[in-house]
């Protein structure tokens, strides 16, 4: 028997949901065949068989995460692997029982001394009912003499809990988003800025993303601070002579972030069909992971579903993100009379680490001051 174990997928990912085995148990395969697809952040990617023979085993169901180096395959007769079919380098598997001791047979951490730490507080009678009702001492409000959390507390929180519905673990696209925005969180110091610009001498059909992109490159032109990378552990930023632009799409799996690369050099043409391009492989959700990496700073036009300014998530290492709100009317003055206006709402959130305000307000003139042009 060989085993085959889920391979380093590349760019320091450590884990995989299965979205659909492509064989089953029994079936002859030969070296490429693709045996699976998997999720890995944002894209689906196919793992190929690699070697020639027939399946004795599957380890893993749809839905399942599994950890870079976990069994996937047996196969019935050994046989040296195809290096050339293994996507990047593949690491021992572990033994299963470690395996599963590690993911299903945690034992039950010791009941903390009278005292000791910081943690909810509560006798042993509570701390067992909130493990048989399946409660979290550290999220229930504690009512008791010296904030001691009572039976009464945890059974409130358990029917809270019931009444909100089942637990609906986050997957795929959403388990990424939800990971990515934890890491904006804990490492940005995000600030916003916003204005509005006045786009009432566009021509009618004006493709609104297009002069977005070509609005950013002006901004960056003016203040290359925008366009960078900030490196937390070294303190110190990358400056990017090109502009790659990480255009946000919502989709109904979450949000996909694919990268528009060299966005300053390329006609409104050949940009226009690279981002229909984009929108297909999402659609599909065969966005390749390259595609998903190396953005310089990110656009995002929530206007076209609501809303008009917004304290946007910077991704790091990215330093800057902005938002495009709804375009509407507002009522201005023009040669000293009101007059009503067609206006597009804009919002920049930066990371005030590694951008000043000046620096910040300078690119957000730039960019307002093309977008405010006729044509």
């Amino acid at each position: 028997m060989t085993t085959f174990n889920l391979p380093d997928l590349g760019e320091g990912l450590q884990e995989a949901e299965i979205v659909t085995w492509h064989v089953g148990i029994g079936d002859h395969v030969v070296a490429d065949q693709p045996l699976l697809s998997v999720e890995t952040e944002k894209a689906v990617v196919e793992i190929p068989s690699p070697q020639s023979g027939r399946i004795a085993k599957l380890f893993g169901e749809a839905g399942e995460i599994v950890k870079i180096g976990a069994a996937l395959v047996e196969f019935e007769a050994a046989g040296q692997a195809d290096a050339g079919t293994v996507v990047g380098k593949v690491p021992e598997a572990k033994p299963a029982a470690t395996e599963a001791a590690t993911e299903t047979e945690l034992p039950p951490a010791p009941e903390p001394k009278a005292g000791a730490g910081r943690g909810p507080k509560a006798t042993p009678a509570v701390r067992a009912l909130a493990r048989k009702l399946n409660v979290n001492l550290a999220v229930v409000g504690a009512t008791g003499p010296g904030d001691t959390t009572t039976k009464a507390d945890v059974e409130r929180a358990a029917a809270a809990l019931e009444a909100a519905g089942p637990l609906e673990p986050l997957r795929g696209v959403r388990r990424a988003m939800a990971r990515n925005m934890a890491r904006s969180h804990a490492e940005v110091v995000p600030a916003t800025v916003t204005d509005a610009a006045d786009i009432g001498d566009w021509p009618k059909g004006a493709d609104v993303t297009m002069r977005l992109i070509r609005a950013i490159v002006a901004g960056c032109a003016a203040e290359p601070a925008l366009n960078a990378w900030y490196l937390g552990l070294d303190e110190g930023r990358r400056l990017h002579d090109k502009v790659h632009l990480s255009i946000a799409m919502d989709t109904g799996d979450g949000l996909f972030v694919p990268v528009l690369r060299d966005v300053g050099n390329r006609d409104e043409a050949d940009l226009r069909s690279g981002l229909e391009a984009m929108k297909a492989d999402v659609r599909a959700r065969t966005v390749p992971l390259e595609e998903l990496r190396g953005g310089t700073i990110t656009l995002s036009n929530f206007g076209m579903f609501g809303g008009q300014h917004a304290a946007l998530a910077v991704l790091p290492p990215q330093v800057a993100i902005l938002g495009a709100g709804r375009v509407h009317d507002r009522v201005v003055p023009l040669d000293g009379a009101p007059a009503i206006r067609r206006a597009l709402p804009i919002s920049l959130t930066f990371d005030h680490r590694a951008v000043m305000g000046g620096e910040a307000s300078r690119f957000l003139a730039a960019l307002v001051a093309d977008l405010e042009t006729a044509e």
